[in-house]
């Protein structure tokens, strides 16, 4: 019973591995990748249920994408509007410069927001800070596609605030300085 375990340990792993090697080669393959998402408006002063699911979507937002080397120097940085729906669909040849973009060095983010009162930048989904691609949602022919969770934009009302008290630390050289 022990080995007949152990080879069922040793079929799955090796099947892990030629599945995900096979992603690696389908991607490698393919001349652009899609980066798709959506962007909303998460109002917190309404009740629980409209803040949950009645989010609006933003249309003429910015979302960018930024590429990262090997030696984390940035090698692309493209960006894209929403729609009307709040869709943002980034198109970008994996070859730049001569050189191949690599998606898991790859990060999406929130840029701005065209809405006056829902401006500010959550990370709900990571949109402020970004999110890396990590793994393609579609791989079929010729097509390469991240889908993203929906990155929020909030009212300045709802934007936690900053409770850190850096802004009264003084530096070493501050405290050695003379002010007469």
């Amino acid at each position: 019973m022990r080995e007949l375990n152990m080879k069922m340990e040793v079929v799955f792993i090796a099947s892990l591995i030629l599945v995900f090697s096979n992603l690696i080669e389908a991607s490698e393959g393919m001349d652009v990748m899609h980066i798709a998402g959506k962007v909303l408006c998460q109002d917190c002063t309404q009740g629980w249920n409209e803040w949950v699911d009645g989010a609006k979507a933003i249309k003429g937002s910015i979302v960018s994408l930024t590429c990262l080397d090997e030696r984390r120097r940035v090698m692309y940085y493209g960006s894209d509007l929403t729609d009307e729906a709040g869709i943002f669909d980034l198109i970008v040849n994996q070859t730049c410069h001569g050189k191949t973009i690599k998606p898991q060095n790859c990060f999406v983010r929130l840029v701005s927001s065209p809405d006056p009162v829902c401006n500010i930048a959550t990370d709900f989904a990571g949109g402020k800070s970004g999110v890396k691609l990590l793994r393609p949602t579609v791989i079929y022919r010729d097509l390469l596609k991240y889908v993203l969770s929906p990155f929020y934009y909030t009212t300045p009302m709802c934007d936690e605030p900053n409770t850190n008290d850096d802004d009264n630390l003084e530096t070493d050289d501050d405290k050695n300085q003379n002010n007469y």
